[in-house]
């Protein structure tokens, strides 16, 4: 980091922590008990604060890592400011380690963007800077920064995890992912995630040896043709790298720290009959494929500023022409995905405080025909999301879909905050745009996340059944 863009990204995040305090404040006032998941978390975090560590609520379905950091930082500040009463570990107290994780994310952000887009580092210290201010502040990841849920600490440990395995420090990669699965079981993902990118880059270097060999320079792990006879020639030299002992042998040389967090999450698993620690009967996993779709719809909406413009709508519709078979196909694909896979979760169609509750009663509950309907969106969705990573070897790309696919097609509830870590992956991997792209990404940014806080704050209301004061919120 030069000095200068040091004094400018010092200053950035001092503003940054300035303004969330003032939020904070702001939503603290207003919401001071416990709201929706903080009833199971906050009194949780406040029994281990007391030592109660063998109490456990079962209704709780994630690990405890959220709560050890808490008290890990609190018990400290405490003893040295000599604090006693109800302020030790209160909500808000607990609330406030998020803002800690907030400048934590924003500066890990910041150092991911300065690793993956290294070719591009002259000229660019305001569009780096940028970047990170703007993916800090994404609405889904920054609301949660004012309440104690898991999120935050989840994506700083799992975007922490994927830094260091960048740097090539794959000990503490999979030190800190076993940090991410402690806040959130599914970061497993993530940390499988870093392993198959070092298989990737394994699998791209036995690619051009391969072709070096054959003298065929039009054809890099970059370039494989989306056809029948690619997808052939991709699948057999991958089965082939796969069942090399050479091959296996150099990737667990390098690989295998995350091999060890794998084997401890599979042994996990088994002894605790599942990866869900309570709750087990709400969060079943199923095969639920429309899950990728509605993923896909919210990263084109959320990336819209950066990655949408007429030229590569213009490339949609060339592909279009060029290979109208395979669009069709695809499509047919996606609409028996949908037909045959589509599953409801009860808290989506009964709890009127989160935003999905609405996009589905005012969207997929207008006629049976809708999420038809909504197929061709999809194929586009898709596409603009696969055209950003154009740049990358297939079998990074492979690995990454792959990751993708785990996270979010098991997952029957349709939960924004389960978007988080592939949106800021997607993102991160994406070229870096033009300043007035990242302007106006910002600018969307600012604008959602200053309507849910209003939202929040203002629009409360309450059930016929109960006085306590409901809330919308992601």
């Amino acid at each position: 980091m030069e000095k200068f863009e040091g004094y400018i990204f010092t200053a950035l995040c001092s503003t940054n922590f300035l303004i969330s305090c003032l939020l904070f404040s702001r939503v603290t006032r207003e919401q001071r008990e416990p709201y929706m998941d903080e009833v199971f978390h906050v009194p949780q975090a406040q029994k281990y604060c007391h030592g109660k560590f063998n109490e456990w609520d079962s209704m709780i379905t994630t690990l405890p890592g959220l709560y050890l950091v808490s008290v890990g930082v609190i018990k400290p500040v405490v003893w040295l400011a000599d604090l006693t009463g109800q302020v030790v570990c209160s909500t808000a107290m607990l609330r406030f380690i998020n803002l800690l994780f907030n400048c934590g994310n924003l500066y890990v952000l910041y150092l991911l963007i300065c690793k993956l887009h290294l070719r591009e580092k002259t000229r660019t210290t305001s569009r780096r800077v940028l970047s990170a201010l703007s993916l800090s502040t994404f609405p889904v990841l920054y609301f949660f920064n004012f309440l104690y849920y898991t999120d935050a600490g989840s994506t700083f440990f799992t975007l922490f995890t994927y830094l260091m395995t960048l740097y090539g420090c794959h000990k503490a990669s999979a030190l800190l992912g076993v940090c991410s699965v402690l806040f959130r079981q599914t970061n497993i993902v993530w940390v499988a995630f870093c392993a198959g990118t070092l298989v990737a880059a394994k699998m791209d270097e036995a690619w051009r040896v391969e072709h070096a060999k054959k003298r065929d320079e039009k054809s890099p792990a970059s370039q494989v043709p989306l056809t029948f006879s690619g997808a052939k020639k991709t699948t057999l030299f991958a089965l082939e790298f796969l069942t090399s002992p050479g091959h296996v042998k150099s990737v667990l040389l390098v690989a295998w720290p995350y091999a060890v967090v794998g084997a401890g999450f599979l042994v996990f698993t088994v002894l605790n009959d599942g990866i869900v620690v309570g709750d087990r009967t709400s969060h079943e996993a199923c095969l639920n494929f429309p899950q990728l779709f509605y993923f896909l719809s919210f990263a084109l909406f959320f990336s819209l500023p950066v990655s949408l413009c007429y030229h590569r709508a213009l490339r949609f519709l060339q592909a279009l022409k060029k290979q109208p078979l395979f669009f069709l196909f695809v499509t047919c694909v996606c609409l028996l995905l949908v037909w045959k896979f589509t599953s409801v979760h009860k808290y989506l169609l009964a709890d009127n405080r989160h935003f999905p509750f609405y996009v589905w009663k005012r969207l997929f509950q207008r006629h049976e025909l809708v999420r038809f309907l909504l197929v061709p969106a999809y194929v586009f969705a898709g596409w603009n999301f696969l055209d950003a990573f154009k740049g990358r070897s297939l079998f990074w790309s492979l690995a990454f879909l792959a990751c993708l696919l785990a996270a979010t097609v098991p997952q029957k509830l349709l939960e924004f905050r389960y978007f988080i870590v592939p949106y800021l992956m997607y993102r991160l991997h994406m070229p870096l745009p033009s300043l007035p792209r990242l302007v106006a990404e910002f600018l969307l940014y600012t604008a959602v996340n200053a309507a849910t806080l209003y939202i929040f704050i203002s629009k409360t209301f309450h059930w016929p059944d109960s006085a306590a004061t409901q809330r919308f919120m992601w």
